[in-house]
């Protein structure tokens, strides 16, 4: 193991953030640059090795967090990396986005502060890509066999890459104009700096990934034609239909979902808008919805400069320990402030919002809200608690209720759909038609990305023996398969 005592000599230390007033300035990842290699070690060595690490139960993708913690304890970067990328594509990608429910499953966190797995991670694969560890691994050989991935989301770019590696000549579709899905445009700049998924794409293009940007499969090309054209097909095209909230003024100006508004502000980072066209500056915003997606926005409105931000959440507000009903190793929910909610606003929880209210030419100005109780496991509105607050840009945060059906992709290729919407696949993550897979949020419904990873990973074996009859990608988790933390 690193270090015996760790855990009873050090205490856990978390990366450092900038100044809130420097970093609403910018639009730069909120962590001060290189705070964490100089704890990093000792908080490496933290670790217990324990005999059985729940932490792997925590991880969807099978991490193996001991062995890489010991080797980053030793400072042994080049082994630690290695053993990092032995089960996942783009530790960069979670060790900035995950909410890390392996730290929910350590074992050192029953009764202590758990170990800052998801610190030491990200800081394996900086090291990893400072040291010019991360190198194209093309294949030795190629199959003669063709795959078209679509979807440039974190199933799908891991898909791709497995695929690629096991020497299949394989094609990302996107329909946007940049690869990364929603990593590109939902995730804003100050949590990940897309420079990360910059440098993933020139290293897949250079192991032979080809990729298609502005073709939406389904619109663009019909499917009949892609199954034509490809031996196989791995659809990962996310769970992108946004939830809604049906009440009168949902019609006003003003009120958008969450990834209407997001993704113009990452088009301003990347050169496309002077300024984005939908803006908080000078404006009160209300975000709906408590998740991170609505933390993502209430970001961003600090830093277009809004007047006021107030983030609603219809549920009550999590306790900041474990409950009873979530006990250890479970992903709990509690009460988190994210870099987000440090910057400002009031977070309002156990309120429905009634209607919306606007101006003579239609633009939203207020949002009426009423507190919301559970009487008999129903939320039921408490009498007398309506009030309206002023709301000038409203976005909706309230989720994903599955993949998008109106383009024809799901009608065109003649999916199945399980219970909840999603597309249907057996365990080896194929659709009801033979060589059409689907992998990630488009079959799981909307889920972490560490799970996403996983199952691209997945889904490529599963692809991989469909062509050759064997695989030697590795073993796929099941579609079905629900860990302790989800």
């Amino acid at each position: 193991m690193a270090d015996p005592k760790g855990f009873l000599n050090h205490g856990r230390e978390v990366a450092k953030t900038r100044p809130v007033g420097e970093r609403v300035r910018d639009w730069n990842e909120v962590y001060v640059p290189g705070s964490l290699l100089p704890i990093i070690s000792k908080q490496a060595g933290r670790c217990m090795d324990c005999g059985i690490p729940f932490c792997h139960n925590g991880c969807p993708l099978g991490n193996l967090i001991p062995e890489w913690n010991d080797y980053a304890y030793r400072e042994d970067w080049s082994a630690a990396q290695e053993r990092l990328h032995a089960t996942n594509n783009f530790p960069e990608f979670t060790g900035r986005l995950c909410p890390a429910p392996c730290e929910s499953a350590c074992v050192l966190g029953i009764n202590q502060p758990a170990v800052t797995i998801k610190n030491v991670e990200v800081s394996i694969i900086d090291q990893a890509w400072d040291r010019g560890d991360v190198a194209p691994q093309a294949p030795e050989r190629l199959s003669g066999k063709t795959v078209a991935v679509i979807g440039s989301g974190p199933a799908g770019l891991a898909a791709a890459q497995q695929l690629t590696r096991a020497g299949h000549t394989v094609a990302v579709y996107e329909r946007a104009d940049r690869i990364g899905g929603l990593l590109r445009y939902g995730i804003p700049e100050f949590k990940m700096e897309k420079r990360h998924i910059n440098r993933r794409i020139e290293q897949m293009r250079a192991e032979g990934t080809k990729f298609r940007t502005g073709v939406e499969i389904g619109r663009d090309i019909d499917a009949a034609k892609l199954r034509k054209r490809y031996d196989a097909v791995v659809i990962a095209a996310g769970a992108t239909t946004a939830r809604d909230l049906p009440v009168p003024g949902r019609e006003l100006k003003g009120v958008y979902q969450a990834m209407e508004y997001l993704p113009l502000a990452n088009k301003v980072q990347e050169g496309d808008y002077v300024t984005t066209p939908v803006s908080a500056e000078g404006k009160h915003v209300v975000v709906i919805g408590g998740g991170d997606t609505g933390a993502d926005c209430v970001g961003t409105a600090h830093r277009q400069g809004a007047a006021s931000v107030t983030q609603l959440e219809i549920m009550p507000r999590p306790g900041e320990d474990r409950n009873a009903g979530q006990p250890w190793p479970t992903f709990p929910m509690l009460y988190k402030v994210t870099s987000a909610h440090e910057e400002g606003g009031e977070r309002v929880y156990s309120v429905s919002t009634t209607h919306f209210e606007g101006d003579e030419d239609g633009n939203v100005q207020y949002l009426h809200l009423v507190e919301v109780e559970f009487i008999d496991g129903k939320l039921t509105q408490k009498p007398g608690t309506e009030r309206k607050i002023p709301a000038q840009l409203v976005t909706l945060a309230m989720g994903f209720t599955g993949t998008d059906q109106d383009n024809g992709l799901v009608s065109q290729f003649a999916l199945d759909l399980d219970a909840r919407g999603n597309v249907a696949r057996d365990d080896e993550f194929q659709t009801n038609v033979p060589g059409v897979f689907v992998a990630g949020d488009a079959g799981r419904g909307q889920s972490l990305i560490v799970w996403a990873i996983a199952e691209g990973r997945s889904a490529a074996r599963g692809v991989d023996r469909f062509l050759t009859g064997v695989s030697e990608l590795p073993a796929p988790i099941r579609p079905t398969d629900r860990s302790l933390t989800v």
